[in-house]
């Protein structure tokens, strides 16, 4: 589809009509030699001298050429543009954050694939946030990682198969054996305050209590909520395992509480599925999208096509004058 930028300039079109209308015809002048005795030098002559020169009027090719420029011109200057199909693209509604455990116990075998095998932790863990990340169109999503300190894995971005990419490049002990995850809630809070988007969300996964924190989990978990930052936990791991490996489900419960979210437990990969496919609907949206049209400039097919014209109109002219004078 074709249109114009700045159409009210075809009004210009009518210019030279109106100014052919109203102004006087344009006489050129040429200068000539004033001789006193020119009318004794008439009469000599017996009324044989040359008759007034006089320029003659335009062909109507010629008036049909000029204006078909100026209308060219008046073309390219009201911009004409190609307006391409419609480009639709999701505008993002919620910050979704991943913190994901890579202590040292998340190398335990102990999850089961769907084909009977036994699998760690985390491989089970990325093949299902894997299949998650497929489904958060319409959301800004990033990731953290933690072991004796956090670190942001995947700013926030919609680009989730790069997110998916730097998940599946994450090994367990990568940052440390220990767990610290209190500080990694700290560090998630700090990669919101960046965010405009009034819904913030951060799924948390972890498979034992913290035990390198600067800051508790309680206490981060309070200050989420003053961030307006909900807290979703996932426990991965055996409850009656005691020691730094142990699952503290009260401290994570009071994490996910504090903040208005919920806490789930998962012992295999089926019952992980499970809890990410409840979360789904968890703070459902409606998904915003804009849409726009490209447009490609035109306006150089008409000026190019007005130049080509004018230069054929001047060598035609020039042709024309040397025929006369040969």
């Amino acid at each position: 589809m074709i249109l114009l930028a700045y159409p009210w300039l075809l009004i210009l079109l009518l210019l030279p009509l109106i100014a052919r209308m109203l102004l006087p015809a344009y006489q050129p002048q040429k200068p000539a030699l004033w001789a006193p005795w020119y009318a004794r030098v008439v009469n000599l002559l017996k009324g044989h001298a040359a008759p007034k020169t006089h320029t003659a009027p335009q062909s109507r090719n010629q008036l049909i050429t000029i204006w078909a420029i100026w209308a060219l011109l008046v073309f390219a200057l009201a911009r004409p543009q190609f307006l391409d199909e419609p480009i639709t693209y999701v505008v993002p509604t919620r910050d979704l954050l991943l913190i994901v455990d890579l202590s040292g116990s998340m190398e335990a075998n102990d999850f089961t694939a769907p084909d009977g095998e036994k699998i760690d932790r985390l491989t089970a863990v990325k093949s299902v946030l894997n299949e998650f990340l497929e489904r958060r169109q319409g959301d800004r999503v990033g990731l953290i990682v933690f072991g004796n300190a956090p670190f942001v894995q995947v700013p926030f971005t919609q680009d989730l198969d790069a997110c998916r990419i730097l998940l599946d490049q994450t090994t367990v002990r990568m940052a440390g054996p220990r767990t610290a995850f209190g500080d990694a809630i700290g560090l998630g809070i700090t990669l919101f305050e960046r965010s405009e988007v009034e819904d913030r969300v951060i799924i948390a996964l972890t498979d034992g209590n913290d035990t390198g924190s600067k800051v508790p989990p309680a206490e981060a978990a309070k200050i989420a909520i003053d961030k307006d930052v909900k807290i979703h936990v996932v426990g991965v791991g055996d409850p009656t395992t005691t020691g730094e490996d142990a699952l503290d489900e009260e401290a994570l419960t009071t994490v996910a509480a504090t903040t208005g979210g919920q806490y789930f437990h998962a012992n295999n990969r089926d019952e992980l599925e499970s809890i990410y496919t409840e979360l789904d609907p968890i703070d459902s949206r409606e998904v915003e999208s804009e849409s726009y049209r490209p447009r490609h400039e035109l306006f150089y097919w008409p000026l190019a096509a007005m130049l080509v014209l004018s230069c054929t109109q001047v060598l035609l002219r020039t042709n024309r004058k040397e025929a006369q004078h040969g």
